[in-house]
């Protein structure tokens, strides 16, 4: 549409006839002329208005554009002012109300921009819409999580389209998409658009050395970057020092998780060079890294300068006793440290002698995960005197430690001392009379206890009943892991008496696989009684794999109480051979109560 100007159709009609007046007519008109005149055009504008305010409509439907307001007042004020002025009215006032009147269709081409404007933004709405619907997830304009969705290269390409569109986007999660690796670099060079970009989670997503070059431009242009996780694609290995040089100083960064890169002693070196540039460093995850052990001091170093880090996940990372050592003379410069995790660590063997005494540094410290450590007698010893000084512990995992269940200066004698303890991990430490007596004398001190694992200590079996006390005074206990205790007949009876009594009504959890000398009565008794766990959501009483054994009576008893079991989700069943009939009556349960339990039993054995 051509720009209107002083001579546009769209002017009124009075206008024109009063531009056309024969010459030598008299320019000086009588007030009620001038009163006629005056009423003649404001009608006509009027008029046309409409006109235009129509077409605007037919044009943009559902949108409702403003009258030119102006034009009208102005009329107006000229119309109270010709009665007492009359001959004020001249040349000078028809050029007003020529520009006035032309003023009216730029008006509307500016409401029609700013209505074009809005459609796209729709457009660009239901495009990202679209999109996301297709993939079963729902709009976000801050927020698209594709995690483990089956992305393609063509979905890929797609999100690089949209991108652009999503300028308030902060997160984006395409983790666990194996089948895009080598198309993600196209979306990485338009992370650019979203500069407001907060989260980028790409973790097993197969990226290609090309994808995780792009990743130097990113840290480039996301200023606001608090989270990235590049954890489970190996190209990261040998590529880190060329991402970490987007890393500006002053980061913003919180969260950075590398595990299981393939990452190598150069990476290492690289990351302990660039840490004092994340002074905001909350959260770091290195684990399954098992080549970085040696360069562990050069991290550590870097690692001084993040006195905000609360987590620090070493798992699987080729540590070794001098690796402790060094960590131990650190643990000072982190006193807000919450988290630490050290475990499948097999050689740091006797590096706790001489620096389990600096985790007294840690007071806050929440977690901590030392299972698999090949802990010897004298780290044992060490831990023993600094345990009670971690107050604050709420997670504790000795797993796999044997040395823990014959130690002299048994540690778990200490444990009263965490009464905010609510995870107690102690599975195969070899736990005998005295380290069993020292955990259950320990165990009545910790109310706040809520998952107990005690799975792999054959000493349980037959000795339960010592427990007693515990599972009573334990009303907050959500988890409970017996699995291969040895557990007899009488055990069960144990428990079977506490839940009677109206204990143990906070269990979710429940694992007593593996327990093979249980008989059918003692199975039948507990089958009758487990409906008391009203919150129990997983069960597991499958056999040993070498072991196969004919489903007694009480098998019945058990199907029984799974109409009553209403938040029951698991149940684990392996290697019991179950009679055919019953077969289908687990296969139909489903279906007739309208439950969704996944029942694991093998049933081509």
């Amino acid at each position: 549409m051509a720009e209107p100007g002083p001579h546009h159709p769209w002017q009124t009609l009075a206008e024109s006839k009063e531009e056309k007046q024969p010459e030598g007519g008299n320019l000086r008109k009588s007030p009620f002329s001038l009163f006629m005149n005056q009423l003649q055009r404001k009608k006509s504008s009027e008029k046309e208005g409409k006109s235009q305010s129509s077409l605007v409509s037919r044009l943009f439907k559902g949108s409702k554009p403003n009258p030119p307001q102006s034009d009208l007042k102005k009329e107006n004020s000229e119309l109270e002012t010709t009665d007492s002025q009359p001959e004020m009215e001249t040349e000078a006032g028809i050029k007003t109300q020529t520009e006035t009147n032309s003023e009216t269709p730029n008006t509307s081409e500016a409401e029609s921009q700013s209505l074009g404007t809005k459609t796209d933004l729709g457009s660009n709405s239901t495009e990202v819409e679209q999109f996301l619907q297709k993939l079963g997830k729902k709009p976000n304009s801050r927020s698209i999580d594709l995690n483990n969705c089956g992305l393609t290269s063509t979905d890929a390409t797609e999100l690089v389209a949209l991108l652009p569109l999503l300028p308030d986007l902060e997160e984006l999660d395409v983790s666990w998409n194996d089948f895009i690796g080598g198309a993600l670099k196209p979306i990485l060079l338009q992370i650019h658009h979203v500069s407001k970009l907060k989260i980028l989670r790409l973790s097993n997503c197969r990226l290609t050395t090309d994808d995780v070059l792009a990743l130097e431009e990113v840290l480039n242009t996301t200023p606001d970057l608090e989270e990235l996780n590049l954890s489970w694609n190996s190209n990261v290995g040998g590529n880190l020092s060329q991402i970490l040089q987007g890393i500006q100083e002053g980061s913003k960064l919180q969260i950075l998780k590398l595990m299981d890169c393939n990452l190598t002693a150069e990476d290492a070196a690289s990351i302990g060079q660039v840490l004092p540039r994340m002074q905001n460093l909350e959260v770091f995850d290195l684990s399954i890294n098992r080549n970085i052990g040696c360069s562990l001091s050069t991290i550590v170093q870097g690692l001084k300068n993040t006195p905000s880090l609360k987590a620090l996940e070493l798992h699987t990372c080729g540590l070794t006793q001098n690796s402790i050592q060094i960590l131990g003379a650190a643990f000072a410069h982190w006193p807000e440290l919450r988290r630490l995790d050290l475990s499948s660590n097999k050689e740091v063997e006797g590096g706790f002698k001489d620096s389990a005494a600096h985790l007294a540094h840690l007071k806050h410290l929440n977690v901590l995960d030392l299972h698999q450590c090949s802990l010897s007698e004298e780290d044992i010893e060490s831990l023993t005197q600094v345990i009670p000084l971690l107050s604050s512990l709420q997670e504790l995992d000795l797993s796999a430690n044997k040395k823990v269940g014959s130690s002299s200066e048994n540690l778990l004698s200490r444990l009263r001392f965490l009464p905010d303890l609510a995870t107690l991990i102690i599975n195969g430490c070899a736990l005998g009379k005295d380290a069993f007596t020292a955990l259950v004398e320990s165990s009545m001190y910790l109310p706040s206890l809520k998952i107990l694992d005690l799975s792999w200590n054959k000493y349980v079996g037959g000795n339960l009943n010592m427990l007693l006390e515990t599972l009573k005074l334990s009303v907050m206990l959500q988890v409970l892991r017996l699995r291969s205790c040895s557990l007899v007949t009488e055990d069960l009876t144990v428990l079977v008496s506490v839940i009677q009594i109206g204990h143990l009504t906070k269990l979710q959890q429940l694992d007593l696989s593996y327990n093979d000398n249980i008989s059918d009565e003692g199975w039948a008794t507990f089958s009758q009684n487990v409906p008391l766990l009203k919150e129990l959501t997983a069960l597991d009483i499958s056999l040993r794999p070498a072991n196969f054994r004919e489903c007694g009576l009480w098998f019945e008893h058990l199907l029984n109480s799974l109409t009553k079991l209403t938040m029951l989700s698991e149940l684990g069943i392996q290697r019991w051979r179950i009679p055919a009939p019953h077969e289908d009556d687990l296969e139909y349960f489903n279906h007739h109560h309208k439950r969704s339990i996944h029942f694991d039993y093998g049933k081509f054995q």
